[in-house]
């Protein structure tokens, strides 16, 4: 590293209700071992602002640029999923360490070319919802076996974006070529958790449904057409032996947003609950169960960042524990957060969930 704190640019960092203005910048700024050093965006005026805006110490028009940048030792690629692969391959090509937002790539394939070309470099990948701290004590009370022999797990989710109605801003999450859809973000996020908590998934059984093929655009009065699912049904194996039911929902009031994982072994039970309207691995959760633990840890980071709408409110907690979880790493040479080959993991299991070969 080219100091004590770990130099950050974060490429996405745009003003306008940006993923990374709200979770990513706030995370930074709640730990002082990292360094915002440089932002990046594909327009002059934008990238400005955003430097301005977040207090970063330097900007770019162009993220390529950021990225040869030698002060840099941590790339944060925070932008839509067909940008990711050429700016990942750029910065781990710099000998920079990586953290790029979920899904890591469009297809298996590419993020299989990603997660071979990191070699032994640091990255992490943003499935943030296993870093929860109570979704890391469920998982500690579950491997300290204080529920016995684990008999079943059900779990109920819901995500926005995906429903009768959204914005021309999240239009993309309609179409299969973005790769943004409901099921590698929303089943994505939701089957990784339940993995952090009861092992890998051993075998799926699955059944998705399209339930809205036309979203009204509710800032436009346009129509999009949906060619992805919109819904998730599914039973799974899983290491610990648990069989679980698994549920998302998309189209649901942000009133009425809620997840729900409960796990009941043979000398107890336990609970994982949540109520943002993004999903699980935005915001926090509460852990609930008939023995007794440790309390989660508190969040190194929370609330959202400065120019962000109330549906991004507590972003930056999970995302800020990804980033401690890479800070320790770094510092001490070891690769314990989930990086490109998690990435990849995942990856094949949502190709599985949707009937093809991964």
């Amino acid at each position: 590293m080219s100091s004590n704190t770990i130099r950050v640019g974060v490429i996405g960092a745009d003003t306008r209700a940006s993923w990374a203005g709200a979770s990513h910048i706030p995370a930074l700024a709640a730990q002082p071992r990292f360094t915002l050093a440089a932002v990046a965006t594909r327009r002059e005026p934008s990238a400005r602002l955003a430097a301005e805006t977040f207090g970063a110490e330097r900007w770019y028009a162009d993220p390529f640029e950021l990225i040869a940048d030698p002060s840099i030792d941590l790339v944060t690629v925070a932008v839509k999923v067909p940008a990711h692969r050429d700016l990942v391959l750029a910065a781990l090509a710099a000998n920079k360490a990586v953290y790029s937002e979920s899904p890591l790539g469009t297809s298996v394939e590419q993020t299989r070319e990603m997660a071979d070309a990191a070699g032994s470099l640091h990255t992490a990948i943003g499935l943030q919802g296993r870093h929860n701290p109570a979704v890391r004590r469920a998982a500690e009370i579950i491997a300290d076996g204080q529920l016995g022999r684990l008999l079943s797990a059900r779990v109920g989710a819901t995500t926005f974006g995906n429903g009768p109605e959204s914005t021309s801003a999240y239009q993309y999450f309609d179409q299969a070529a973005a790769g943004a859809g409901f099921l590698p973000i929303a089943a994505a996020h939701v089957l990784d958790v339940i993995e952090a908590v009861l092992g890998d998934i051993t075998e799926i059984d699955a059944r998705t449904r399209l339930l809205w093929p036309e979203v009204k655009l509710a800032d436009t009065g346009g129509i999009s057409v949906r060619e992805v699912p919109d819904h998730l049904d599914a039973i799974v194996g899983t290491a610990s032996g648990a069989p679980a039911n698994v549920q998302i929902l998309a189209g649901v009031p942000a009133g009425e947003a809620f997840f729900q994982f409960d796990v009941r072994g043979s000398d107890g039970w336990l609970r994982l609950t949540g109520d943002h309207p993004a999903g699980v691995q935005v915001g926090d959760l509460t852990l609930t169960s008939s023995v007794g633990f440790a309390a989660p840890d508190r969040p190194v980071a929370t609330g959202a960042g400065p120019a962000v709408a109330g549906i991004w409110t507590g972003a930056a907690i999970n995302v800020g524990e990804v980033y401690a979880s890479l800070a320790r790493d770094i510092e001490n040479g070891t690769h314990h957060t989930p990086g490109f080959a998690h990435a990849l993991h995942n990856s094949r299991l949502v190709a599985r969930v949707a009937g093809t070969a991964g």
